[in-house]
């Protein structure tokens, strides 16, 4: 069972997804706290890969209600878990011009979190206008739709 903490919206408004992975994240003990309350925020996030491994940064995960003092930092930068070769490849994608790796989202399986993440292609702006068109189109078809069942 799945149950999903944080989805970064923004992400399929400003990129084209290619492919999707899985990764574990590791994380401190509030952390998962925190994650299990919905406290998390994937705006603006982003992975990169250094030294063979990958990391999650400007990951805001809120700090646990019931902590103390030894509480964690917000937006600290976050190791994420993945076999080597996964990495490779990552590595060998995003190293073409114009692709990056984004979060999409956080979730919870078999109690354990893990981070959906997204090779990405941006978008240009007229791109964006016309999913936004688009999207309006098919709301109007629904609607449309809807009112004709109930006649």
């Amino acid at each position: 069972m799945e149950q999903t903490v944080a989805t970064n919206r923004k992400a399929f408004h400003d990129y084209h997804i290619q492919d999707k992975h899985e990764a574990g994240i590791s994380l401190l003990g509030t952390e998962v706290k925190s994650l299990r309350e919905g406290r998390a925020n994937l705006k603006d996030s982003y992975v990169i890969i250094k030294d063979g491994e990958a990391y999650i940064l400007n990951c805001h995960i809120s700090p646990y209600s019931h902590g103390n003092l030894q509480n964690h930092d917000p937006l600290r930068t976050r190791k994420l878990l993945l076999h080597k070769k996964e990495i490779e490849k990552l590595w060998g994608s995003i190293s073409q011009k114009g692709f990056t790796l984004v979060p999409l989202k956080i979730y919870f399986k078999d109690g354990k979190a893990k981070v959906e993440i997204g090779l990405a292609k941006g978008k240009r702006e007229y791109e964006k206008r016309e999913s936004i068109k688009e999207k309006e189109a098919k709301r109007e078809i629904e609607r449309h739709m809807k009112s004709y069942k109930k006649a």
